[in-house]
């Protein structure tokens, strides 16, 4: 489209594809000294072979392997094989059949190996030269950079893995736009290892997502402009964090505590009466407000009237229910009471989502108010999700997509379907996907932060809600990203990514060198 529509040479495209990659690969491998680069006959190997040659141009010892012979080759492949060949820059092979590449054994002694065969486009299996390039390949120890995609993954799949032969990566570099594979597969071989987008000169108006997706760290931006210098509290907002229970304080503490670390101007967490002096400890700067409580501890509906709302809401901005309140009788009143209450921007979790779940009238009274202007924040798991739903779990995992797109058009609320690749749909049908996060935030608590981060920014960003969930999503997975650095994967708590909520604030998912971290957050940031 680039080309054909906006009259970018595709020769151009290559060249900037390969300066990207050859400037990647000096970035992130510094020590890499020896390089070979595996190219097929297509595009893609076109791409690795102007790599090899700016990185033999720049001094490194480049070992280039055609998997093919360079006669019939089409396109810019030709141009970039002849570039590459006369003058040779560097060691060239050019392996024609399956069984010589033994021959080359000396190629695998090396710092990287970039792996450019085939990209977008590809349909699996690999077979022939390509497989057996991997079968080659497998015993060699250094890191893959693979160009576009690892080889044999298709460009347009949403599974995490494949059944099909796929290279190994260590990083990728995929260009213009993230393709389906880059968000949702597991690309690398583990889950903090860079997945980049380069720019390669295509105009924003050749980018459009006719799958409605969007990627949820565009959605930072937001949160990167300073405050203006005569700012006050008032303007941030004022949070309501409306939870807890007996043997679960904590809850609305890490909600309230994440509000007022998201910058929140004023947080004021309303508990029962008998949890009031836990929650209040968790930081001098909270504010809190007794709700009437029962035997067992749990929000109690007696006394809540009309005019118990109106004075527990005034002046709050935005709602958070739901962490730590349990499930009674009496609790599912008080949330049905106060949700029906109010027209603030409300985010419902934990307790609270299952008290939805179970009453559809209040289901279908917020979707009215959805379709009315008021922003209602859903953030299940996939568990609370298929009790919303009136459906399985295996279900709304099968095609979690458009479980989620379907269900935030049908009630009108922006839904964070929470998991690896947490989605947040929209009323309008667009969904975001976010690429952040980390196996070590599989514990209790982590849930009740994001619901006080996304609160504390719908405080400050009410005009642009849907960047507002967006961006708390994204900003709580680099968090953890950030913070699980400092310990293992099993011992991070979700309050440790709290110290570096400053710096995942300051991070900018744009660096200096234009590529795009779609993941690999440690390395950009370790990078400068």
């Amino acid at each position: 489209m680039t080309t054909e529509r906006f009259g970018v040479p595709s020769l151009k495209l290559m060249r900037a594809a390969a300066t990207a990659v050859a400037a990647f690969a000096r970035e992130q491998f510094p020590e890499a000294k020896r390089v070979t680069v595996l190219c097929g006959r297509g595009n893609n190997g076109g791409d690795g072979m102007m790599t090899a040659r700016m990185l033999a141009t720049a001094g490194l010892k480049v070992t280039t392997v055609l998997l093919g012979s360079p006669e019939g080759m089409a396109g810019d492949a030709t141009a970039a094989w002849r570039e590459l060949a006369t003058p040779a820059h560097g060691m060239i092979h050019v392996v024609k059949e399956p069984g010589e590449l033994a021959q080359y054994n000396k190629a695998l002694d090396t710092d990287l190996i970039i792996d450019a065969v085939v990209g977008t486009g590809f349909a699996p299996p690999l077979k022939g030269m390509a497989l057996a390039a991997l079968e080659w390949t497998k015993n060699c120890k250094a890191p893959v950079l693979a160009v576009d995609l690892p080889s044999g993954w298709p460009a347009d799949s949403f599974a995490g893995t494949q059944d099909s032969a796929v290279f190994p990566a260590d990083a990728v570099v995929t260009f213009t736009a993230p393709k389906p594979a880059h968000v949702f597969g597991q690309l690398t071989r583990r889950w903090d290892q860079p997945i980049v987008v380069a720019p390669i000169g295509s105009p924003d108006a050749a980018m459009v997502s006719e799958l409605g997706l969007r990627w949820a760290g565009s959605a930072h931006a937001l949160v990167e402009a300073p405050r203006a210098v005569d700012s006050n509290k008032g303007r941030f907002g004022h949070v309501l964090v409306v939870g807890g229970s007996l043997g679960k304080s904590g809850a609305p503490a890490m909600t309230a505590l994440t509000a007022m670390r998201a910058g929140a101007g004023l947080v004021t967490a309303a508990v029962p009466a008998a949890v009031l002096a836990q929650v209040s400890t968790i930081a001098p700067e909270l504010m809190t407000w007794p709700l009437p409580g029962g035997a067992s501890g749990q929000i109690a509906a007696k006394g809540a009237t009309a005019k118990f709302f109106e004075t527990l809401t005034q002046g709050k901005t935005v709602l958070a229910i739901g962490p730590g309140m349990g499930q009674s009788a009496a609790a599912a009143k008080f949330v049905a009471a106060l949700l029906g209450a109010t027209k603030m921007p409300a985010v419902i979790d934990a307790d609270a989502l299952n008290i939805l779940a179970a009453n559809p009238p209040l289901l279908g009274k917020l979707a009215r108010m959805g379709k009315a202007g008021r922003t209602i924040v859903l953030t299940p798991h996939p568990g609370e999700m298929a009790r919303l739903a009136a459906t399985s779990v295996v279900e709304i995992q099968a095609n979690r997509i458009e479980a989620a797109r379907a269900f935030a058009r049908k009630h009108s609320v922006t839904l964070v379907l929470k998991g690896w690749r947490t989605l947040i749909a929209h009323p309008g049908g667009s969904v975001a996907v976010n690429t952040t996060g980390n196996p070590a935030m599989a514990k209790g608590g982590s849930g009740d932060m994001l619901t006080g981060l996304t609160a504390g920014l719908l405080a400050q960003y009410a005009d642009d809600p849907a960047r507002s969930v967006e961006a708390a999503v994204y900003l709580h997975g680099l968090a953890a990203d950030l913070a699980v650095r400092r310990v293992d994967e099993r011992t991070l708590l979700p309050t440790d990514t709290l110290r570096e909520f400053s710096q995942a604030f300051r991070f900018r998912p744009r660096g200096e060198s234009g590529y795009v971290w779609l993941q690999g957050a440690l390395h950009a940031a370790d990078s400068g």
